[in-house]
């Protein structure tokens, strides 16, 4: 028997995104709050955390898309152990699109996730998945004008185009694109990315980064 068939979503596919751990390449907006190895122990918090909830319980087959050079073995240690692929693109909606792109090929519906936003649970993956059924794509916005979620059941690399990556537009900009592509989407509820100092106090229970503030 095949094991899709024990996924509560067998035709969708749940892409994590991730850079490597390298000391001095991850979390840098979090310093000099943290130092260089606590923004680093924090990346990887985040990565294990993210890759624990898609594993938790058991919606659909995942994957793990990386940047970066992977020096440590990291993600080799990482359980269950994933399919591990490179990220390639000039930005970060190239990549993106090439991932979902590729997903697609697979799967009826991909949904792409961060590593950053710990706020993610099952529930909210199943909302993104359960949502596909009505709409061409789904987003999961950020407090900081980003998203934390993007789903899709057609790759179309215009969404992604025009949008100032890593800035408070993101969301907008997108959102512009989507009407101007007459694409109908559903927005899930605003969560919280770990990006800057002020964003550790929603690391609830994480004590030594609290600390820090």
């Amino acid at each position: 028997m095949s094991e899709t068939l024990h996924y509560e979503f067998p035709e969708a596919l749940l892409i994590q995104f991730a850079k490597a751990p390298q000391l001095g390449r991850v979390k840098t907006r979090m310093q000099p709050v943290l130092s260089e190895q606590q923004s680093l122990a924090l990346h990887c918090q985040l990565v294990q955390r993210t890759h624990r909830t898609i594993h938790r319980e058991a919606l659909c087959q995942s994957q793990l898309w990386v940047s970066g050079e992977d020096r440590s073995g990291f993600f080799q240690c990482l359980e269950p152990l994933p399919e591990i692929i490179p990220q390639h693109g000039e930005d970060l909606g190239e990549r993106m699109h090439r991932a979902i792109a590729a997903g697609l090929n697979q799967k009826k519906a991909v949904v792409l996730i961060g590593s950053d936003c710990p706020a993610i649970d099952s529930d909210y993956l199943r909302k993104a998945l359960a949502a596909l059924n009505s709409v061409d794509l789904v987003l999961g916005p950020a407090a900081d004008g980003g998203y934390v979620l993007i789903a899709m059941k057609q790759a179309e690399p215009k969404v992604f185009e025009g949008v100032d990556w890593s800035t408070s537009r993101v969301l907008q900009q997108t959102r512009d694109n989507l009407s101007a592509l007459v694409l109908s989407h559903h927005e899930l509820p605003l969560l919280n990315d770990i990006d800057h100092p002020e964003d550790l106090i929603h690391l609830e229970g994480w004590q030594p980064y609290k600390n820090n503030l």
